[in-house]
């Protein structure tokens, strides 16, 4: 429900892309604009991870868990109450991106802490099922955004939705965002934490992950670049894409969304189970391969019509969700439990602010600067290539205990599919 709640704005704003450019952006390259304030979001978020991840390290992590989602439902509801350009001029953007860079500070702390805290608490076979509930909550964020825009759309119509009825979804975050500090203030903290602190008291902090957990933070660096272009590309840039690029109408545009993501969310929790059963790293393989192979002809099929884009668009997001499914029990586990919040926030964050978070500005600059409608399935490409080098380094840690202070590693490597062999780690691991 947390996760959900921090999840709605992006959700909000993807959705709502286009009253935002007319509302904050006006003008012929408003969309850039309105991508710009996206990306900046991820600005502040290394930042936050910096101080995020350290402090949940210390204090525990359901004190920061709790804080930062009274920062993220604040700072989203604010934004349904910023005056417009037509109001205050270039203050409203201005104000805009203020908030963005808040909501970004908040975000930095929040999804390595949801993610650390749901690993540490999960039972060590079954971490890939439960934890693929936190992905589930993110894709709730992103439908329920998508829903509530959507449901505007039909209620008010397009000229009520460009006046003044875009800024309902953003207020609705508030009342979400208590609800879910509510739930994460009544949660027992981690007992893999506390067992640290209590009784080994071992060396914390970013000068003890950055130059003893170098490897680390490699690894996951690039397995995120992958993740999150393919990510934010899909369910951020993809509702931009589909209207300015392809003409599709805005309702259509929402609903083909909506759609997609419920589908997404149902094959979550399978691909979870599956890696608890074959491992992470086969799941990520499939999945990386995939998109490499396939992103080229489905983002080809989406220009030939409405039917074919839901298609191309579904095929897209079932190839990614092996790696979102898997997430908080891929990237927690690569960390010990002293670095373990901190490491997760910082390799995270730098790559997605880098990566990630830029992925909808770049692809609709050079979409509007050459024309190229097929650049977005390229960027994915590329981002999987990267994040196959990162996989060749990452550890198998299906099924092995997050407890104590060393890198957790499966001493027993599940059973592999034979049309994936066992690759072994190229460092001997």
């Amino acid at each position: 429900m947390g996760n959900a709640t921090e999840w709605f704005d992006y959700g909000v704003y993807a959705a709502a892309a286009t009253y935002i450019t007319a509302a904050f952006f006006p003008g012929h390259l408003g969309s850039l604009g309105t991508m710009l304030g996206f990306a900046v979001s991820f600005v502040l978020r290394p930042l936050g991870g910096m101080v995020w991840g350290p402090l949940g390290d210390r204090v525990g992590r359901k004190v920061v868990l709790a804080t930062t989602i009274l920062l993220m439902a604040a700072a989203t509801g604010a934004i349904g109450l910023l005056p417009s350009h037509a109001t205050a001029g270039v203050f409203a953007p201005i104000l805009l991106i203020t908030l963005r860079v808040v909501q970004g500070f908040s975000t930095g702390g929040e999804y390595g802490g949801a993610a650390t805290y749901l690993a540490e608490t999960c039972s060590d076979r079954k971490r890939g099922f439960l934890g693929s509930f936190l992905e589930f909550g993110t894709l709730g964020g992103f439908v329920g955004g998508s829903a509530v825009v959507l449901a505007c759309q039909l209620a008010l119509g397009s000229d009520a939705m460009y006046e003044w009825g875009w800024r309902i979804p953003f207020l609705l975050a508030v009342p979400l965002g208590l609800i879910g500090w509510y739930l994460r203030s009544r949660l027992d903290e981690s007992s893999v934490f506390t067992e640290v602190q209590t009784e080994e008291h071992p060396p914390t902090g970013l000068r003890v992950l950055l130059t003893d957990y170098r490897r680390e933070l490699l690894t996951l660096a690039g397995l995120v670049v992958a993740l999150n272009i393919v990510n934010y590309t899909l369910l951020t840039y993809q509702p931009t894409y589909l209207q300015h690029t392809l003409g599709v109408g805005e309702s259509t545009t929402t609903a083909m969304m909506l759609v997609g993501q419920l589908i997404m969310m149902l094959a979550l929790p399978f691909f979870g189970h599956l890696s608890d059963r074959v491992g992470r790293r086969p799941v990520w393989l499939y999945s990386l391969i995939g998109l490499a192979v396939m992103a080229i002809p489905m983002y080809w099929l989406m220009g030939r019509g409405i039917g074919w884009a839901v298609l191309g668009f579904v095929v897209v997001g079932l190839l990614y969700i092996p790696q979102l499914a898997t997430i908080s029990a891929t990237f927690p586990a690569i960390f010990p439990t002293q670095v373990r919040y901190a490491g997760f926030a910082l390799g995270y964050n730098v790559s997605t602010a880098v990566f990630g978070g830029t992925a909808p500005l770049v692809n609709e600059a050079v979409i509007e600067g050459t024309g190229w409608t097929l650049f977005p399935a390229i960027y994915m490409v590329g981002a999987c290539a990267i994040g196959l080098v990162a996989w060749s380094f990452l550890r198998e840690t299906a099924g092995a205990s997050l407890r104590g202070t060393d890198v957790p590693i499966t001493d027993e490597i599940p059973a592999v599919p034979l049309l994936v062999p066992a690759v072994r780690d190229p460092l001997g691991a």
